[in-house]
């Protein structure tokens, strides 16, 4: 993401995703995007999350930590993703639409935190600011930001993203985990 995206550009890619849900749950292929009719920031590549909530309880989040595609389709096809191949949740069904809210997080670049201790790996994150990246060998799990507001502390927020890895809830403590850190511009309908 290069720099912070403007209101209008922030409803442009509500409207992509909101289209690209409806449509996959009706079964319906999603759309070509013309990227060439969009603000120059949804045409550059970009890294997205799409959460969908029903009634504020999580119902799908997809997502990516790396910039490799426009960010208009980056959101396109997350939105679609997190409604039909979320693994934690049944595919999202046609009458629950009109209920399904749309949050967009849009990623910074990933920056490597470095420490040397699990003290010390707590002291330098930003509870509510930090989204944090969790690798051990080829496991790997993300918290975007917005996870703090569930998990205030950093102990059980790095416990729980262990658990979410596959791991056990104190290997954060026990083993140096490879670290980053990142944050998100996030909006919803």
């Amino acid at each position: 993401m290069t720099g912070h995206l403007e209101q209008t550009a922030q409803a442009l890619l509500l409207k992509i995703a909101r289209e690209s849900l409806t449509l996959s749950v009706q079964g319906h292929a999603l759309p070509a995007l013309n990227l060439a009719s969009l603000p120059k920031p949804l045409q550059a590549n970009g890294a997205s999350f799409v959460t969908l909530t029903e009634s504020g309880q999580l119902r799908g989040c997809i997502g990516t930590l790396e910039a490799y595609q426009p960010l208009a389709l980056d959101v396109q096809e997350h939105a679609m993703a997190a409604a039909l191949q979320d693994y934690r949740f049944p595919q999202v069904r046609p009458d629950e639409l009109p209920r399904i809210e749309i949050e967009v997080s849009v990623l910074t670049p990933k920056v490597s935190l470095d420490y040397e201790t699990p003290q010390e790996l707590v002291q330098k994150l930003q509870p509510g600011i930090d989204g944090v990246v969790l690798q051990d060998g080829f496991r790997k799990a993300t918290f975007l930001p917005q996870v703090w507001e569930q998990l205030p502390q950093p102990e059980k927020f790095l416990a729980h993203l262990c658990q979410k890895m596959g791991a056990s809830p104190d290997l954060w403590q026990k083993k140096h985990l490879t670290v980053f850190t990142y944050q998100v511009q996030e909006f919803h309908e």
